[in-house]
């Protein structure tokens, strides 16, 4: 199954959060609550409406029949799947519409970033059977959120947040990662071909491996080499450094990954996607308290 509903709101919205620390406290913006609310609300409208639309593919091919946490709304027989067709729709138009409405406020470059969301968002559910559904979630639940989130604050583009986006984007891929490298054998069955379908089980272990560890030499990298070597970069704030308190998360992480043929615990493995998305959530809220640090230190 290939469905990551417990985890996706969280992870979609912590981008916005991120990127909006980012704007006020590095670049100088001046903190607007009303439309970091607004931008998150229509996050989640968008996301829901994705979600939606994934539950339809999900039950027409075969992968959601059984009611089982992960379950959508269709096999809990709540919804019929032309109701959440219709449902999806209503959601990304109003999702659409809220973002045009935004756009107007906060620059036209949020019409690029947005539209290139709605597409990866409505998508999904084609790209992930071609392997590509890993590419999909660092884009709209990692670089295209923290950068939309700093052009409502700084009312202006800037690749900053993008760069510095990106080791809570490869944090959100591990946690699908986990969960289609659980579901390799029933995806197969149903023809579709995540990623972790692609690399096997070694070389899941080994992607995984990256994606957990990459976020901290991301960092460091971002913190030491502007510093160091004339490149035009603007470094990192050395507050960042805080990151590093997730590190024994992550090691333990990789120890149930590692163990995963004998855990030490029966749902180690099953319920590695769940732990992944704690550590992200961890990660990206020292993230974000790093950036607060930051622009208390600069601006206070």
């Amino acid at each position: 199954m290939v469905a990551v509903r417990p985890w996706s709101f969280p992870a979609s919205t912590m981008p916005i959060l991120y990127g909006t620390a980012l704007a006020v406290a590095v670049g100088g913006a001046r903190l607007s609550p009303g439309m970091f609310l607004w931008a998150l609300a229509t996050m989640v409208v968008l996301h829901a409406a994705a979600n939606m639309l994934s539950d339809v593919f999900d039950f027409r091919r075969g992968l959601d029949r059984d009611v089982t946490p992960l379950s959508g709304a269709i096999v809990r027989g709540w919804l019929t799947d032309r109701q959440e067709i219709r449902g999806s729709a209503v959601l990304f138009a109003l999702g659409a519409a809220s973002g045009l409405l935004i756009a107007r406020r906060a620059g036209w470059s949020l019409l690029v970033i947005g539209g290139i969301g709605i597409a990866v968002g409505a998508g999904y559910s084609l790209l992930k059977v071609d392997g590509l559904g890993d590419l999909a979630v660092f884009l709209d639940f990692g670089l295209l959120g923290a950068a939309g989130a700093w052009v409502v604050q700084a009312r202006s583009f800037s690749w900053l947040p993008v760069i510095w986006a990106t080791p809570i984007a490869l944090l959100v891929v591990a946690i699908l990662h986990a969960n289609n490298w659980r579901d390799i054998a029933s995806d197969g069955e149903r023809r579709v071909r995540t990623l972790a379908g692609r690399l096997g089980d070694r070389g899941s272990l080994a992607y995984y491996g990256f994606l957990i560890f990459a976020p901290f030499v991301i960092d460091i990298a971002l913190m030491a080499v502007p510093r160091v070597a004339e490149l035009g970069l603007r470094p990192m704030p050395l507050t960042f450094g805080v990151v590093l308190l997730a590190l024994p998360s992550a090691i333990r992480l990789w120890g149930r990954a590692a163990r995963r043929a004998a855990p030490r615990r029966a749902l180690d493995f099953i319920m590695l996607d769940g732990a992944t998305a704690n550590h992200n959530l961890v990660f990206g809220l020292l993230s974000t308290a790093a950036a607060v640090l930051e622009g208390a230190l600069r601006w206070g």
